[in-house]
């Protein structure tokens, strides 16, 4: 949470010089709380574990959180029991009247289609536009990043020569930004995907920054300078287990795929993994969740203006 203190204090300009979020007496006492509205467009096969994943990082916060989850009404799940999705999942045309502080979407395994070969993509580009007006801040994920970029900037994808796949090391490019406050220097993060965006492309727009970048698996966090949009191309959510499973999934499917880099100790797949980004994945979340989405978002959600 914040630091609160005194209008007149001297150390708010400096701590304000250090990105240090100051709340004063009077905008505290000015707040009235009420639960954050979070809708997260679950567009994983595994949607209960990735479910899991997400609800555990929006949970470790003070903060009150109400999830929504959605699905796409143009496809049908094929991992995922219909009752599942009946019982706990909403469709677009049944959330499209509400606003959100914050949406998330995830990834999906899909990249080596093309975006319009998707049979969801008209419904999903129809959400993005209907995020610009009634959405505070979007937090994308893997392939809903690239699609997001694509979507709103245009930046096309590229098939990697081989899946990158693994546990990478990346470096913050801005220790000042809100959403990286609290990060080491250096943190590591989950990578699983066939395509990749270039850097090139991402600073060709004056809106939009990358904030941390990996030299084996490139951008990694890419913001709007509005706060209104994030861009994450890794899977910070995934569990310890999470890339084994898809190596022994893909492995079964006789597709020989290698081993996660990074991942197995010594490289051997017998061996249990470490968790190495746990706790760069739920700062990541707080930082968004209270810094965009609660300090940010008006208190009555019907003034959300357009980003």
């Amino acid at each position: 949470m914040p630091i609160k203190v005194q209008t007149s204090l001297p150390a708010i300009e400096v701590l304000e010089s250090e990105n240090i979020f100051v709340m004063t007496h009077e905008r505290a006492m000015a707040q009235d709380i009420r639960p954050l509205k979070i809708v997260i467009l679950n567009l994983m096969p595994t949607k209960i574990e990735t479910e899991t994943q997400l609800l555990r990082l929006l949970g470790n916060s003070p903060l009150q959180v109400d999830v929504e989850l959605m699905h796409m009404a143009s496809h049908v799940s094929k991992n995922t029991s219909s009752s599942h999705i009946n019982t706990f999942y909403k469709t677009f045309d049944e959330l499209k009247d509400e606003k959100f502080d914050g949406m998330i979407i995830t990834g999906a395994p899909i990249e080596l289609m093309e975006f319009e070969e998707v049979d969801y993509w008209p419904e999903l580009c129809e959400i993005f536009a209907w995020s610009r007006k009634n959405v505070y801040s979007l937090l994308s994920i893997c392939w809903g990043a690239q699609a997001s970029l694509y979507y709103f900037y245009q930046i096309p994808k590229y098939t990697l020569q081989k899946k990158l796949s693994g546990i990478y090391r990346h470096q913050v490019m801005a220790p000042l930004h809100p959403l990286l406050r609290g990060f080491d220097d250096i943190y590591f993060a989950p990578h699983s995907r066939n395509t990749d965006i270039h850097r090139e492309d991402v600073k060709k727009h004056d809106d939009l920054v990358i904030l941390a970048d990996s030299e084996e698996a490139g951008a990694h966090i890419i913001a709007n300078k509005n706060g209104r949009q994030f861009f994450v191309t890794g899977h910070a959510e995934y569990d310890r287990e999470t890339l084994a499973n898809e190596y022994y999934r893909d492995k079964n499917k006789g597709t020989f795929p290698e081993l996660p880099e990074h991942y197995f100790p010594n490289n051997d797949p017998s061996m249990i993994p470490q968790l190495t980004w746990r706790s760069g994945a739920s700062l990541l979340f707080s930082n968004w969740m209270n810094y965009y989405v609660y300090q940010q978002t008006p208190y009555d959600l019907k003034d959300l203006s357009e980003s």
